[in-house]
């Protein structure tokens, strides 16, 4: 008995496709607008969520503002780590809600910082962008569920995760950039980008694997695997060290700026040591690649974009080493990071369907 096929022969509109690459773009500059944010220790200008302090456009001086605001957002805040709390408590993490209650320090206030204030709003409209962006693909999907239910399942996913990283992201503000809980944001991030990139290599694939061979490919699929979880570590530990950083640059302050580097501890010198063992990875897999060059055009062009990015992440890196962690480096480290796990995933997926292709074979995944 012949086994039934997925129907693949139905017509992506170029106005969908166009789309979900302006959302994947979209998502880069979210990144980038978060590391600005993150660089610039702007991440409490706005003290409540979704608004900011309680308005929808932020004021321009402390003089809009009532004189106890500092107590009313503290107090506001505090409400929130309540319920929170309450929630952790639910799925059996009573102990860290009590200790993030504790934590004298979430309950500060910061005072009225009017650049701080609108770098971070204006992070808060780019996301709203990609929000709507990410409801228009789900709209657009609709017209293609017939045909492909992972077109549908991918979009939709993808707004499910939004709305829950908008609230993951309202927490961290409630507990005053709560460290462990920025990277869980950072993380989730990484798992809305891939199934964004999941969705545009679904509705870009005949394109994308034209004239493309892989043998080996199992290989292949292994090296990758290993390279995007290594980028997910690196990814983990560069929050860390960032976090220790803050820790630091608190410390000696913004004179001693030159100084910072030489104030972290063993998480730098990791996270510093484990890009040489990413670089080495990705270099093998490009001589792996290289040796069947000419059978696989689009994907050995990628992975060369992929080393060409890390070793442009490995450079922004070392300017924050040695040049006394410049504010505007940071944020392309991040970013570039983001790019690298992406074009990882997309590369993956290019040498997982083009095996199923040469093996004639086709999967409702795709």
């Amino acid at each position: 008995m012949q086994k039934q096929t997925h129907n693949n022969s139905f017509k992506i509109s170029s106005y969908y496709r166009n789309l979900v690459t302006v959302t994947v773009v979209a998502v880069y500059l979210l990144i980038l607008a978060g590391g600005i944010v993150r660089s610039t220790g702007s991440g409490m200008g706005c003290p409540d969520w979704p608004k900011c302090f309680g308005q929808w456009v932020p004021p321009t001086s402390a003089e809009q503002l009532p004189e106890d605001y500092q107590d009313f957002y503290a107090e506001y805040r505090h409400q929130k780590n309540l319920k929170f709390a309450s929630y952790l408590d639910v799925f059996g993490y009573s102990e860290i809600g009590q200790a993030i209650l504790a934590d004298e320090s979430i309950k500060e206030e910061a005072e009225f910082n009017v650049s701080k204030t609108w770098t971070e709003y204006l992070n808060r409209l780019l996301g709203a962008v990609v929000g709507l962006l990410i409801v228009l693909c789900v709209a657009g999907s609709l017209k293609y569920v017939r045909q492909s239910k992972t077109i549908f399942a991918l979009a939709f996913a993808s707004l499910v995760l939004v709305l829950i990283q908008g609230w993951i992201g309202s927490v961290v503000v409630s507990t005053n950039l709560l460290s462990w809980l920025i990277t869980v944001h950072m993380m989730l991030a990484m798992v809305i980008l891939a199934v964004l990139t999941g969705l545009y290599f679904v509705v870009n694939k005949k394109s994308s694997i034209k004239k493309v061979e892989v043998a080996k490919s199992k290989n292949l699929s292994r090296i990758l695997l290993v390279a995007m979880v290594m980028i997910l570590i690196q990814i983990v530990l560069g929050t860390q060290v960032r976090e220790a950083l803050d820790v630091v640059a608190l410390r000696l302050g913004e004179a001693l700026r030159g100084s910072w580097i030489e104030g972290l501890g063993l998480e730098f010198y990791i996270h510093r040591s484990f890009s040489i063992a990413i670089a080495l990875v990705h270099f093998y897999l490009l001589y792996e690649l290289f040796k069947q060059k000419n059978s696989l055009d689009i994907i050995y062009r990628n992975v060369k974009i992929l080393i060409s990015l890390i070793i442009l992440e490995i450079l922004s890196g070392t300017i924050m080493a040695y040049f006394a962690v410049p504010f505007w480096a940071q944020p392309i480290h991040l970013v570039l990071g983001s790019m690298i796990f992406g074009i990882q995933f997309y590369i993956f997926l290019q040498v997982v369907y083009s095996t199923k292709k040469k093996n004639k074979r086709e999967y409702a995944i795709f």
